[in-house]
């Protein structure tokens, strides 16, 4: 039973694929699905150490950022 509803399910979503197409569209598209492509951010801090490393203060944190926090530098010196 639960495998003739998936096989339902793929044909209807195969259908409707199609027929978005016809029309110069994708299923996604019509549906309303949002997109989430995120573009490029800009580095916001800059090892002094080794100024080809920084980091944009998202994500874990670098090894070298950390390491100048605990070593006692602000975060606010180490800002671009």
């Amino acid at each position: 039973m639960a495998n003739f509803d998936k096989r339902r399910k793929s044909e209807a979503r195969r259908d409707l694929e199609e027929k978005a197409r016809e029309y110069g569209f994708s299923l996604s598209e019509l549906a309303g699905a949002k997109t989430t492509k995120r573009g490029t951010v800009a580095p916001k801090y800059r090892n002094p150490g080794n100024p080809e490393q920084t980091w944009t203060g998202r994500g874990r944190q670098p090894t070298w950022f950390r390491n100048a926090i605990k070593a006692g530098t602000e975060p606010d010196d180490l800002k671009i």
